[in-house]
Parts: C-alpha cells; sequence; structure tokens
C-alpha cells in the first residue's frame, strides 16, 4: 500500500479471524483505532478514536471500515475540518442501515446515525447483496448520498469472519483500486 491504512472495525473490534484483523497484521505501518466502547459503542469516543488514530500515522491514511465503523468514519469526515486533505480515502464495508430491523440497540443508545450529505472525502462503499444489516439498494443510496463510489459484492453476508473470506484478497485488491482511483482524482502531489 501507498498509504498507511487505519482499520476501524464495528462492535466488538473485529476479532483474529476477521478479513480487517489480518490485513492489520500484514501489513506494517497499520493501525486500529482504540476507542473505550467497542461493545457498548458511543459515536463520540469512536470518532476521538478515529482522530487519535490519523494523527498517529506518519503519512495520509486510508480509512477502512467495516460494518458500524463506517457510520463513525463518516461522522468523523462531516463533523472533522479539512478532513479530506487528511487522509488518502475511505473505505467503507458494509455499512449498516440505523433504520433497520437488526440495527444493534446499543448502537442506537450511543448516538449511532446516518450522516447525510457528501462526505468530502474520496470514498468507496463496497455492499454485499445478502447483508443481514442492510438491503443492496440503501447501500448503494447511502453511497450515492455521502458521493462515495459503490461496489456490489455479490452475496457475501456481512462481509465479515463469518462469511469465510480468510484474508479476503479481493477485497485488498478492491481497495488498490480504490486508492489508485483516489490518487487520479486528487492529481498530482503539490509541489
Amino acid at each position: 500500500m501507498t498509504h498507511p491504512l487505519v482499520i476501524v472495525p464495528g462492535i466488538g473490534g473485529s476479532g483474529p479471524e476477521h478479513w480487517q484483523s489480518r490485513w492489520e497484521a500484514a501489513l506494517p505501518g497499520t493501525v486500529r483505532i482504540a476507542p473505550g466502547s467497542w461493545d457498548e459503542p458511543d459515536l463520540s469516543d469512536w470518532v476521538a478514536a478515529i482522530e487519535r488514530a490519523v494523527a498517529s500515522t506518519p503519512a495520509r491514511p486510508v480509512l477502512v471500515a467495516h460494518s458500524l465503523g463506517c457510520l463513525a468514519v463518516a461522522h468523523w469526515a462531516v463533523e472533522t475540518d479539512a478532513a479530506s486533505a487528511r487522509i488518502a480515502g475511505a473505505f467503507l464495508v458494509a455499512p449498516p442501515d440505523p433504520a433497520g430491523p437488526e440495527f444493534p440497540s446499543a448502537a442506537v443508545a450511543g448516538g449511532f446515525t446516518l450522516p447525510l450529505g457528501p462526505l468530502g472525502i474520496p470514498a468507496t462503499v463496497l455492499a454485499s447483496s445478502d447483508d443481514p444489516y442492510a438491503e443492496l439498494a440503501w447501500s448503494a443510496a447511502a453511497a450515492a448520498g455521502w458521493g462515495a463510489g459503490f461496489i456490489d459484492l455479490g452475496a457475501r453476508g456481512h462481509v465479515n469472519a463469518a462469511s469465510g473470506l480468510g484474508e479476503w484478497p479481493e477485497g485488498l485488491q478492491l481497495l488498490e483500486d480504490a486508492a489508485t482511483t483516489a490518487r487520479r482524482a486528487a492529481g498530482p502531489p503539490a509541489a
């Protein structure tokens, strides 16, 4: 990867079999957010954890979010001045629908909502056609509203460890492709 990665998991922090944990172990310079509220998520705690992680990287990172982490990244992007100048992009995998029947009550209590409007950062949303936490049409509409690209992954469940993706090499290639597209859109670096 050209840029360091900041891993932004969902509730529970993504266990050792999750592709995020495998990428973190395999890719030097990768950092994971460290909120104090993994299991009882608090939005302000997670946004602050993203801020700390971004500030800790030696170069502009790519935020790699899964599930509830996608909503945290979206909030961070809309609440942070000059967010686009601080990160290289965001890779948002399987964002959950806060109005959906499976959305965790702990996340509702913690203030997690769907930020509306463009995120103002280069972003790609990836979604599964059989995700129990969001219908594909909702995911596509969220991506469009955020001004993000959209990739339909087909039937991959919640795109987590239970989906049996292992190290998810296809996802890593999609991340590389999204980062290349973001670099091209940004143009040459300032002299």
